[in-house]
């Protein structure tokens, strides 16, 4: 049953019929349809319905059938729902005897169609002027005499249009469209209100004597056929979904008297397309109640699916149709004796591939992405599952495919009919099926096709897990098919994609198919089956309490065969595989604090191992990696034959000196070239979660020194020098303990930059005490007796570090043990930067040097300074040193703000000193002094109390930690000598020891300590070049005749302000302290340049010039000064400069001596008086006079 359109009637005067303006006319009204955006609110409906596009047929009235031509209600719109008659007159009197008489027969003609309404339309001439400016008023008088006539109630059903204005103007149809609108809706209301209480009452007699189904679906149809035609797709889809839910109910009554049977099998009834409503004539065989249930069925899920299909709700056409596929199935297999055989999987399987092909049809006209996409996707792709199913059914059946899962999954709880017990008066007419009876390559083949059309709708879709699974039947008919390769490939690599989603009964049933299928194939257990077996393992020990799939009667038995199996397997490995957080497995350590091992150098090590097998695993190894500070790395082993059910207790070793705290890293077991190892510190960036999550907590396992165990202490040298060819050293402080050291190398790694020259190596003290190996990254000490100790000295290059972190590795063998490698890992922090910083200022005062250093503390410490020295390294002619300290003076404590200074002089006779100097300072740190006066305090004290010994360490720790929490000691410490230890509670120490201790230490003692050393530094100092030595001089002179030669000690009269003030200038220069290499040299050209003062003085005379500076000459410059103000006024400063040297560039510019610059006067200070009166003087400065 197709949808009707809407008709609307034109009549007219025949004379205007036939005209051309009738014709031009009708085609301008054809153009403006369909109508467009119609709002219908109806009576027996709560919400507005709005009509995007309505399609709209123009019939004349005289070519439309009579009313009484059918009783079968067929659609609401089959008869017009609106007439339109067209009037041409524009005379009042042609229209009172003409047109009025036609208008009132048309009228007339109208009156017995029920729910049809009318409109006049007044079709007027104008001119394009007039037209344009108001052509609804052309001729009102007559339209106003049409409305006044016919217009009997209260609605207008008159309208007026110009033309040919409207020809090309549409805003000119607007009043006739809308009164076309109000008229179709208004009928179409009054027909689906009247259609819709015939359908109630019809519904409400349904109980009644001689009710018929088919009469109501007919009835009820037309009112959904209508609603399609109107463009309402959702009203009709309501219409059959209640036809469906009360066909729904018939069924459950069980009353089928007006059908012929459930299913009466027709020709291609099983290929025939599912939603095809043309294929049959469903309403022929509606109407004469012979319809059977199947068709009806079908058909009803045809008509919704069509108009799912138009308002683009392809994904829930996919879903209805796969619910009904199924659900009818299973109604026909009560009726599967009068079918053909394979009917029922002939019939699925071509309506689920018809309506695949349909929706694809539909879907094309939509856009469809995202979330809406993956739906449709997805519903295609259980369509086309649906549809493989059926071959599952229908190869088991034929004896293609096993009935076994995956295969037997498919099939119907209801028992298959066996053929011989069927009705073959028809048999199937798939063209596929009947060609796969035939040729079995045929049935697999599409098979594989089919099933790879689902998997890719569901890739599409998202659904890995239902892609995944049909892979898997893919696989499991490459078994039946012999195809062992490549079941054995895709078994192997289905798991993978189960794990991430623990989709573990899935993965657990691939997993042993692949182990099946690895049998099958008869190819060797190498890599892959280990692989495949302990991934199998791991899901059983995760399904221990849940069911898994797979066909083990006695899965103990299985998993026992199958460890015994997987040993023989890595048995036979060429290399070794490692397979981690193994879950069958776990091993926890007990031991959070490990004592040495006591007679030799290692630790021994506690763990237990929990084995969730029901058998022993047979492991030959159990290995435990701690991580330690910069990638430390600890093995603790031990050999074993198997691991028992349950827990077990095991005793590990590790021949390694080192201590201190470690991680926990890993944990191994080894089975021959397995190693199953668990990650017991995840990296950050790590993507287990199960990791993580179960070791959230790093284990921190603490490792006891052994005190008498081979060790290896990073020390800085007892005296270290600075200077060019000087490099920097560490000292390397070894101790063999207990151990005979045949052999042991010594590796060190330090910050990026360092290098270390270990060819360079010496040792410091007794060289008979043992022999060096040296060679590039290494230093190899041979045969070390036992309670030895020798220290190693080695350069390396200079850092800019002011603290290197340096790695120590050691590798050792011992006579006890020759075959035992043992190792010694340890970190230590060097002072890479001096304690002390050192700065220099040089004075030069003719032939002498006053070099005054200051010495300071770097970081925020105390240093015991004991002397500072300013050493000859050669025996210099004409040099003396002259130090401010006497060598017996006390020792200095300097800190970052309190730094100590020494000041040297210098005489040298003959110039300038070449050899560089050595300043030697010796020191020690407060911290190291004081620790070791109270180990003479707690070593005096523990003489009198010898049964507390043993707390040596502690009672000197106790102590340290006592003076670290108050400073207030250091000052009368440093003063007194006397050590004051601020109190402190602390329980577990002996108080009559800590008392004695206190008692010994505030008696005072010498500051020197002999057991606390002193450190050296020696650093080269070279003397500093200077080529030219300024000494100026500024004199007050009595009397302007005063000459040079007057005595300073010469009284001078009083000096007021304003008053004329004659002085003198005279600048020495010397080449002492110049360079050997410009010994050769007479003379500098050189400038001077007296410093204004213009708030104390007025300077008169020569303030700048140039002159020729020779060795030992003085040059002398008269002045006046004139006092601004009375006071003690400084005279002003003579700024000595040199002129570059002619012929010598330095960098692109000429050469400058160096030169110093020093003020005799600049103590001196001048009394100016002020003066009681006012004066004026006239000064005549005289004739310029040049000066030789």
């Amino acid at each position: 049953m197709s949808a009707h359109r809407v008709v609307v009637t034109y009549s007219a005067p025949q004379s205007f019929l036939s005209s051309d303006q009738w014709k031009q006319l009708r085609d301008a009204l054809s153009a403006q349809l369909p109508l467009r955006n119609i709002h219908w609110k109806p009576q027996t409906l709560p919400s507005i319905r709005t009509i995007q596009e309505l399609e709209v047929q123009l019939v004349p009235l005289n070519t439309v059938r009579d009313e009484n031509a059918s009783q079968v209600p067929y659609s609401l719109l089959e008869r017009p729902l609106l007439n339109i008659y067209v009037v041409t007159c524009e005379d009042s009197d042609a229209y009172k005897t003409t047109a009025k008489k036609q208008i009132k027969d048309w009228q007339t003609s109208l009156s017995h169609r029920k729910n049809q309404e009318w409109v006049i339309v007044h079709v007027v001439r104008s001119d394009a002027r007039n037209a344009a400016t108001n052509f609804f008023q052309i001729k009102s008088n007559v339209l106003d005499k049409i409305r006044a006539d016919f217009n009997t109630d209260k609605r207008d059903r008159c309208v007026q249009l110009a033309w040919p204005v409207a020809k090309d103007n549409p805003a000119a149809w607007a009043e006739l469209l809308t009164k076309v609108k109000d008229g179709l809706l208004s009928a179409f209301d009054t027909a689906v209100s009247q259609r819709d209480d015939e359908v109630r009452r019809s519904e409400s007699q349904q109980s009644m004597p001689g009710w018929n189904f088919c009469t109501f679906f007919i009835l009820k149809e037309s009112l959904a056929a209508s609603f399609e035609g109107m463009s309402l797709s959702e009203d009709a889809l309501r219409c059959y979904d209640e036809l469906e839910s009360s066909f729904a109910h018939v069924l459950g009554e069980k009353n089928l008297s007006w059908f012929g049977t459930l299913i009466i099998p027709g020709p291609k009834d099983d290929s025939l397309p599912l939603l095809s409503i043309t294929k049959k004539p469903y309403r022929d065989l509606i109407v004469a109640n012979t319809v059977s249930v199947f068709d009806l069925r079908i058909y009803i899920l045809a008509k919704q699916c069509n108009l799912l299909g138009k308002s683009g709700k392809v994904t829930d056409i996919c879903n209805k149709v796969a619910m009904f596929l199924t659900s009818f199935g299973s109604h026909l297999r009560g009726v599967s004796a009068l079918l053909p055989s394979h009917f029922i999987e002939s019939w699925t399987y071509s309506s689920a591939l018809s309506a695949v092909e349909q929706v694809d049809v539909w879907v094309k006209d939509l856009k469809l992405e995202g979330i809406l996409l993956n739906q449709f996707n997805a519903c295609k792709g259980e369509l086309l599952e649906l549809a493989r199913n059926q071959l599952d059914v229908f190869g088991i059946h034929l004896g293609l495919l096993p009935s076994r899962p995956p295969f037997s999954l498919s099939l119907p709880s209801a028992p298959i009919v066996p053929d011989r017990t069927r009705q073959e008066s028809h048999s199937i007419t798939n063209s596929e099926f009947l060609k796969c009876l035939e040729d079995q390559t045929a049935f697999y083949d599409m098979y594989v096709k089919m099933t790879n059309r689902a998997i890719d709708a569901y890739v599409k879709a998202g659904r890995r897990k239902f892609a995944l699974r049909l892979h898997g039947s893919l696989a499991a008919l490459d078994v039946h098919r012999g195809r062992s390769t490549s079941a054995l490939q895709t078994y192997s690599s289905l798991p993978a994609h189960y794990a991430p989603h623990k989709w573990t009964s899935l993965e657990s049933y691939m997993l042993s198919q692949a182990l099946d299928v690895h049998v099958l194939a008869h190819t060797d257990r190498d890599k892959q089956w280990v692989n495949i077996a302990l991934s199998y393992l791991k899901v059983c020990e995760s399904c221990r309490n849940g069911e898994l799939l797979t066909r083990q009667e006695d899965s103990a038995t299985y998993i026992t065969n199958l460890v015994d199996s997987l040993k023989t397997a890595v048995d036979q490995l060429s290399e070794s595989l490692s397979y981690p957080e193994h879950p069958v497995l776990s091993v926890r350590v007990l031991d959070t604090t490990v004592v040495p091992a006591g007679d030799e150098d290692g630790h021994f090590l506690h763990v237990s191992v929990l084995n969730l097998l029901p058998c022993p695993l047979p492991a030959s190894e159990i290995n435990v990696s701690l991580c330690g500070r910069e990638s430390d790395k600890l093995r603790f082993s031990t050999e074993v034959k198997a691991i028992e059910p349950g827990t077990s207790t095991f005793r590990l070793f590790c021949p390694s000196s080192s201590w201190g705290t470690y991680v926990l890293e890993q944990t191994e077991v080894v089975m021959s070239n397995l190693h199953l190892q668990w990650n017991h510190r995840p990296t950050p960036k790590s993507s287990n979660k199960a990791s993580r999550t179960k070791y959230a907590a790093p284990t921190l396992i603490r490792l006891v020194k052994d005190k008498r165990a081979f060790d290896v202490v990073l020390r800085r040298p007892r005296s270290v020098e600075l200077g060019p060819g000087m490099s920097s050293k560490l000292l390397l402080a070894i101790s063999s303990g207990r151990n005979h050291i045949l052999k042991a190398t010594l590796k060190l790694s330090g910050p990026q930059g360092v290098a270390f020259r270990f060819q360079d190596s010496t040792l410091d003290g007794d060289e008979t005490l043992v022999s060096l190996e040296r060679t590039a990254d290494s230093i190899s000490m041979l045969s070390l007796a036992e309670n030895s100790e020798v220290s190693i000295l080695i350069p390396h290059s200079v850092t800019a570090f002011d603290t290197m972190q340096i790695t120590i590795h050691v590798a050792y063998n011992t006579k006890r043990d020759p075959s035992v490698n043992r190792s010694l890992s340890q970190s230590s922090i060097v002072q890479a930067s001096l304690p002390v910083t050192v700065n220099v200022q040089d004075l030069f005062r003719g032939e002498r040097l006053f070099s005054r250093f200051t010495i300071s503390a770097t970081a925020q410490q105390y240093i015991r300074v004991s002397s500072a020295t300013l050493e000859i390294e050669k025996d210099e002619q004409g040099l003396s040193i002259f130090g401010t300290l006497s060598k017996t003076c006390q020792i200095i404590t300097i800190t970052p703000t309190r730094p100590a200074h020494y000041l040297f002089e210098l005489v040298s006779r003959y110039g300038r000193v070449l050899d560089p100097l050595n300043l030697c300072i010796k020191y020690r740190m407060l911290r190291d002094e004081v620790e070791a006066v109270l180990g003479q305090a707690v070593d005096e004290a523990l003489d009198e109390f010898p049964q507390h010994g043993p707390d040596r360490v502690h009672l000197i720790t106790h102590m340290i930690r006592a003076l670290e929490s108050d400073s207030k000691w250091v000052e009368l410490y440093g003063i007194t000598g006397e050590l004051k230890v601020p109190a402190s509670d602390d329980d577990a120490t002996p108080r009559e020891v800590i008392i004695r201790i206190r008692e010994i230490l505030e008696k005072g003692r010498p500051v020197a300590v002999e057991s606390c050393p002193w450190r050296e530094i020696r650093i080269q100092v070279d003397v500093p070049l200077m080529d030219i030595l300024a000494a100026v001089r500024f004199r007050i002179l009595a009397t302007p005749f005063s000459g040079e030669s007057t005595p300073p000690t010469h009284s001078l009269p009083p000096l007021y302000a304003g008053q004329p003030i004659p002085a003198l200038i005279s600048i020495q220069t010397s080449f002492h302290w110049g360079t050997k290499q410009d010994a050769g040299r007479k003379s500098y050209q050189m400038r001077f340049d007296v410093e204004e003062m213009v708030r104390d003085w007025l300077i008169g005379g020569r303030k700048r010039g140039d002159f020729e500076a020779t060795d030992g000459s003085t040059l002398t410059i008269p002045m006046t000064l004139i006092a601004l103000h009375h006071g003690e006024l400084s005279l002003p400063n003579v700024v000595v400069s040199p002129k570059p040297l002619g012929g010598q560039m330095i960098m692109g510019s000429f050469a400058l001596p160096n030169i110093e610059t020093h003020q005799v006067y600049g103590a001196e200070k001048v009394l100016i008086l002020p003066r009681g009166g006012r004066s004026t003087f006239i000064v005549g400065m005289g004739e310029r006079r040049e000066i030789t």
